[in-house]
Parts: C-alpha cells; sequence; structure tokens
C-alpha cells in the first residue's frame, strides 16, 4: 500500500523566501502554499482552521510583518503575526506531530560590537519588530512542538522589493548614492535559505532548535551597494551608474533604530547540518547574472 505524499505548507508563498521555498520544496512532497485570504496569519482561528484541515506533515513559516519602521505605529499587528502566530503553529504542529522550520531575525539582538552573533547570546531587540520576532520564537519553542528556528539577515534575490533591486533602480537614475556604511553584515539570498530548508527536510534527521544562517563573509550596506554596482558597470561598460558614498547612521535617520552587528555566526549550522551558506559574493553575481 503506498503512502500518503508528504504534505508541506509554506507560508507567505507570495514573498522572497516562500517564492524560492515553492520551487526547491516541490519535489520533496504535495506543497500547500495558500494566500493570506486563505491563511491570514494576524488570525489565530484561522490558523487553526487552516491547519486541522490540511494536516500537514511539515510547516515552513518564513511569513512575518518585516515593516521594521512601520511595526513602530503598527505594534499590535507586528505582535500577531510574528508573536502570535508562531505560537498557534507550533501548538497546532505539536498535535499533529508535524514539523517546524521557523525564520527569525538577527534584529533580536542589541546590535552593538563587532563579534558575530552565536545562538546564546543574550538578546537585546531595538525595536518592535526585532521584539516581536523574538517573542515569536519564544513562544513556538514554549510550545513543544519539533521546531528549527532559522535567523537570518539582509535577505535579498531576484524577485520581490530588496535592497538591491531599489539600489540597482536608483544607481541608473542617480549620479551619487549616499548608503549607511557603518552597519555590518552579511547579505542572504532567498534561495540560499530554500535550499538549506529542502536541505534540513532531506537530511533524515531533525535536530531542533535555534540556528543561524546568513550569507557567509561580512560587509556594509554600502560596501553590498558598491560592489553589486561596480559588477552592473562590468556587465554593462556603456551605463552611466551611481558612486556609492558610505555616510553614519547619524547621516540617515530612521523611525526604528538599525543594528550596527548584524553579523551571524553560522557555526553550529554548519556542525548539524553540514550545511554551509553561499559567500555574500558568490550569491550576488549569481543573482545579479538571473537579473540581467
Amino acid at each position: 500500500m503506498a503512502l500518503d505524499p508528504i504534505r508541506i505548507l509554506v507560508t507567505g508563498a507570495a514573498g522572497q523566501v516562500g517564492g524560492e521555498l515553492l520551487q526547491c520544496l516541490a519535489p520533496l512532497g504535495d506543497i500547500l502554499a495558500p494566500s493570506r485570504a486563505e491563511l491570514d496569519l494576524a488570525n489565530p482561528v484561522a490558523i487553526e482552521t487552516y491547519l486541522r484541515e490540511t494536516e500537514p506533515h511539515w510547516i515552513v513559516n518564513p511569513a512575518a510583518y518585516t515593516a521594521v519602521d512601520k511595526a513602530e505605529s503598527e505594534p499590535e499587528l507586528a505582535h500577531a503575526i510574528n508573536a502570535l502566530a508562531p505560537a498557534v503553529i507550533g501548538r497546532e504542529a505539536k498535535t499533529l506531530g508535524a514539523k517546524v522550520i521557523h525564520f527569525s531575525t538577527d534584529y533580536v539582538f542589541t546590535g552593538q560590537g563587532t563579534i558575530p552573533w552565536v545562538e546564546s547570546d543574550a538578546t537585546g531587540p531595538l525595536g518592535v519588530y526585532g521584539a516581536t520576532k523574538l517573542a515569536g520564537e519564544q513562544a513556538l519553542l514554549a510550545t513543544g512542538a519539533e521546531a528549527v528556528i532559522l535567523r537570518t539577515s539582509w535577505v535579498y534575490g531576484a524577485t520581490g522589493k530588496n535592497f538591491l533591486r531599489t539600489i540597482l533602480n536608483l544607481a541608473k537614475a542617480k549620479e551619487e548614492l549616499r548608503i549607511v556604511g557603518d552597519q555590518h553584515g552579511a547579505p542572504t539570498w532567498s534561495r540560499d535559505l530554500a535550499r538549506l530548508s529542502a536541505h534540513i527536510l532531506r537530511s533524515g534527521t531533525f535536530t531542533p532548535g535555534i540556528y543561524h544562517a546568513a550569507g557567509s563573509g561580512e560587509t556594509t550596506w554600502a560596501g553590498f551597494a558598491d560592489e553589486a554596482v561596480r559588477l552592473t558597470q562590468l556587465r554593462l561598460p556603456e551605463a552611466k551608474l551611481a558612486r556609492i558614498t558610505p555616510i553614519p547612521s547619524s547621516e540617515y535617520p530612521t523611525p526604528a533604530a538599525r543594528p550596527g552587528n548584524s553579523r551571524l555566526n553560522c557555526t553550529k549550522l554548519k556542525e548539524t547540518y553540514h550545511y554551509t551558506m553561499l559567500d555574500w559574493h558568490d550569491s550576488l553575481a549569481q543573482v545579479l547574472a538571473e537579473l540581467a
């Protein structure tokens, strides 16, 4: 008697990571990719109803309230999606016997210092977004569900709204771009996160816990922009592209404070799941090739 195929729920399928997950996870089972209307993560009852009706074996949850500045004026909505939803997902997953892969962020930390954060470091979010994501981590773990939490940083890709695509568009229209140069971290390709998720599903062993999963190496936002423009200029030698001028964060005030140190140490991920995230230079070159 043939076994039913594995059912894999992917939240936020229209988002950057969600879209890549659909492609990477498709060979591994039947994909459930509900729209926001079908699965409203701000509505706990809707989450319960959907999970009880579909009974997924895996729940992969990249969906989040990610408008960092807007979260300062919409804390209730950010809390509902980033904190309450993971709690409901975890509770239902435990009942179903489903495994969870949940995405989180470097914003759970204070952003101070220069040493890459490890999973056991003390947390200390700077704003509503980070606080709600941290609450979501804690709530999910408290349910006792089998869950892997992947903290990442500076996510970008060839699709969706992200820093890289914004910079490339602006670079074609302006002579100079003044970009923050004192915030340090690593750009992370959305497809690399999706491939990691598929790797975890295929691994045959599931070790719950918190893991850091960000691009290898480090740079600044100005450094990222400069390299993106440099590589684009090589491909389009006749184009007139903006020069990148690094500026301090103090010259670019935002409603929510940004971490100065977004570096994440990914050694635990490598040692446990034998997966090494791509160096940000390599992933950038691949994404730019797709955008060409």
